[in-house]
């Protein structure tokens, strides 16, 4: 007899797998994850699937978003682009926390959730959900209307 799983069942499968993984970034990472810290991971195959630059360019960005990767070609292996908003060049400390929000696109695509996101970050980071989330909303505040806080 052949087990049917459900669209919850891969949403919280991906969703517990994001966390793991999370867990691991930190452990090889952390405990703080600075931008040093990021610079080197995005070059670490086993944690972020494709290669992966960030630019402080607000181009492509949506009003209210603080960061988003943009394609580099037609293959996810060609490579992203990690569009920062440009106001947080001086404020590279919170880069992180914003690049690692958007690395479940990049390793996920759009499977991914916010939900999603939002898990891999507070684990890679050390911090509850709750946490990151108000830290999340506290930074989109600074691009505009956060629109992630709705």
């Amino acid at each position: 007899m052949a087990i049917q799983l459900t669209a919850e069942d891969a949403r919280q499968s991906l969703n517990a797998h994001v966390a793991a993984r999370g867990a691991e970034l930190r452990a090889k990472y952390g405990p703080r994850i600075g931008w040093l810290e990021l610079q080197q991971l995005l070059t670490d195959r086993s944690q972020v699937r494709y290669p992966c630059e960030v630019v402080f360019h607000a181009g492509p960005l949506q009003p209210g978003e603080f960061a988003h990767p943009v394609a580099r070609g037609e293959r996810p292996e060609d490579g992203f682009v990690m569009h920062v908003h440009p106001v947080f060049l001086t404020q590279l400390s919170q880069v992180p926390a914003l690049v690692l929000y958007q690395l479940v696109l990049v390793n996920y695509g759009e499977f991914a959730s916010a939900d999603d996101a939002e898990t891999f970050g507070a684990a890679a980071l050390g911090i509850s959900r709750d946490e990151y989330y108000q830290t999340l909303c506290a930074l989109a505040g600074q691009v505009g209307e956060p629109e992630l806080c709705h």
